[in-house]
């Protein structure tokens, strides 16, 4: 067997462990909406503090974060919040190169009206919307038609909320608007506060249910047979061939990530594999963070120290 000299030795040493350095960062994918953004400053603290790793964060869309995951070149290796079956069809289309947290929290999504709308104007269905009465009620730039906030552009949700507008009849009367859910929520308080219009997309865990007492009203219960979504990723026509008659299922909530963690940071990827979220806990620190003005990092790193004992589950270490 060739022998190398000590100085061969220690420069292939110091090429080996410079190499498992570069690895052990963890990129962490920042989708828009608080609770993704928490959750990836979670996953980040924890690999920092409790693994000693290193993480970077880069914000991105749905797509670009599952694509980079997929090549598994440390680009970006973790989606911290991806809904299910929302995002079921990137899930489908990298997979084999993607794993799933086993952990997940609940999630349920529909339409949200401040309560004394559903009490005062007895607007309680999604059928309550499509009439002329709504059409007064919600017009709020006085176009003569009311408005539906359905949610942010790139949201999955967005399109999924857009077609169910148009099936229940309710774009006869009111138009679906789509913008940054920072903009949507400084004009929703102004109108609480006014007491006017507002019906808008919603999900839980949200801070928004802390923030206004709003309710979710009802929609046909889940029915596979009546609930078509086309992904927008997969024909250009998706609106047009989707067809929505029937409330959402239930979310499942999860983390995802590259599986070339498994070469390159075997811990977190076993931390991801394991990380079970509260619904209740994630809808607190999105108040503490949006409502509040705490910053992220802040309210997570009290958070942690709160919640020791079931981080050091996530971990496998009780």
């Amino acid at each position: 067997m060739k022998k190398l000299s000590f100085s061969a030795m220690a420069l292939s040493v110091a090429m080996t462990a410079g190499a498992v350095s570069a690895q052990e960062t963890v990129m962490i994918g920042e989708p828009s909406w608080p609770g993704a953004r928490i959750m990836a400053n979670l996953i980040g603290q924890v690999i920092e503090t409790r693994l000693g790793g290193e993480v970077g964060y880069a914000p991105g869309a749905n797509a670009v974060i599952f694509a980079s995951m997929d090549g598994g070149r440390g680009d970006i290796d973790v989606h911290p919040d991806v809904w299910l079956p929302n995002q079921q069809s990137f899930v489908d289309q990298y997979g084999e190169n993607v794993t799933l947290s086993e952990g997940s929290y609940e999630g349920r999504s529909g339409f949200c009206v401040p309560t004394y709308m559903a009490e005062d104007h007895n607007i309680r269905t999604v059928f309550d919307l499509a009439t002329p009465e709504a059409q007064e009620l919600f017009d709020t730039d006085g176009d003569g038609k009311g408005e539906v906030w359905v949610g942010a552009s790139g949201w999955a949700s967005t399109n999924v909320h857009s077609v169910k507008v148009r099936d229940y009849g309710i774009e006869t009367f009111l138009t679906a608007t789509t913008e940054d859910e920072t903009v949507f929520y400084s004009r929703l308080r102004d109108l609480i506060e006014n007491r006017e219009g507002a019906v808008f997309y919603c999900y839980r865990p949200h801070y928004v249910h802390a923030l206004y007492d709003v309710t979710m009203i009802e929609e046909p219960e889940y029915n596979a047979d009546l609930y078509n979504m086309v992904p927008a990723d997969q024909s250009a026509n998706w609106y047009e061939e989707s067809s929505i008659m029937t409330g959402d299922q239930v979310k499942t909530v999860r983390v995802a990530f590259s599986n070339s963690l498994f070469d390159r940071n075997e811990a977190a990827a076993s931390f991801l594999s394991a990380i079970d979220m509260d619904a209740g806990e994630l809808s607190a620190l999105t108040f503490e963070v949006v409502e509040q003005g705490v910053e992220i990092d802040v309210a997570v790193a009290a958070w942690i120290a709160e919640n020791g004992e079931m981080i050091d589950g996530w971990l496998g270490l009780n």
